[in-house]
């Protein structure tokens, strides 16, 4: 796999359904890598390039919802397309919720399958593209001096620089050399622009109302994905319902 063209994974225990549908993907001209479970699917290092996942709801010894469950809490998990020979409403309610891209019907018809990977793809394309972008703002963020951070919190309120100097007890001067130095290492053309990176930075902070990656301990992914699932199962142990 060359690490650049778009990959999708697929996770049915059924061989030879595994297989057609790996044959039909490949005939839009995209990568495919088919697995036979979920866990065997979290042993794989994903490769650079955007990606989604087609999961079956129902597979041997696991739950598809279960495993998107999961897959939450683990960092730069693809996007998922459900597939199930019998679906019900609720079962499909239930995965859009959870942010599944779609929920589709056994046997399926190659024009939805089609549509619904374009459209994962370019979820999880452009989620990367966020992903770069916050890692470089961070980098720039962090060659700040501690006034510097300072000086740019004063920018982006709206502060002049006669404003800025009384507040850190500086001259114009020096603040005029700060905001040069801010400019410089942030790549920012103005303060509007200084403004929209903070925002964005912001943005990115952890909210307590969505699960978050599980931060990274150097254990393998396989075992990240199997202590995320066993809270899963335990939260669900623990409110009285069944996965």
């Amino acid at each position: 796999m060359d690490g650049t063209t778009p990959t999708v994974f697929v996770i049915d225990d059924d061989n030879t359904v595994r297989n057609a549908l790996a044959r039909l993907i490949r005939s839009f001209g995209l990568q495919v890598q088919p697995f036979a479970s979920a866990r065997e699917f979290l042993g794989y290092q994903r490769p650079d390039s955007p990606a989604c996942l087609l999961l079956d709801v129902r597979l041997a010894g696991e739950n598809g919802l279960m495993v998107q469950e999961a897959l939450r809490a683990v960092a730069s998990a693809p996007p998922i397309i459900f597939l199930t020979g019998y679906g019900t409403i609720p079962l499909c309610v239930q995965a859009m919720k959870a942010g599944a891209i779609d929920f589709l019907q056994k046997p399926v018809e190659a024009p939805a399958l089609q549509a619904a990977i374009a459209t994962a793809l370019a979820q999880d394309a452009g989620a990367r593209d966020r992903q770069h972008q916050l890692a470089e703002l961070h980098q720039r963020f962090a060659m700040l001096t501690s006034r510097e951070r300072e000086v740019m919190g004063l920018i982006t309120s709206g502060l002049l620089n006669k404003e800025m100097a009384a507040v850190l007890g500086t001259t114009e001067k020096t603040i005029k050399a700060h905001r040069s130095s801010i400019k410089k290492k942030m790549w920012a053309r103005s303060a509007a622009q200084l403004g929209r990176m903070v925002a964005m930075m912001e943005m990115d902070e952890p909210q307590t109302a969505r699960p978050q990656p599980l931060p990274y301990t150097g254990e393998p992914p396989r075992t990240a994905w199997n202590r995320a699932l066993a809270a899963v199962e335990a939260a669900r142990e623990r409110n009285g319902s069944r996965p």
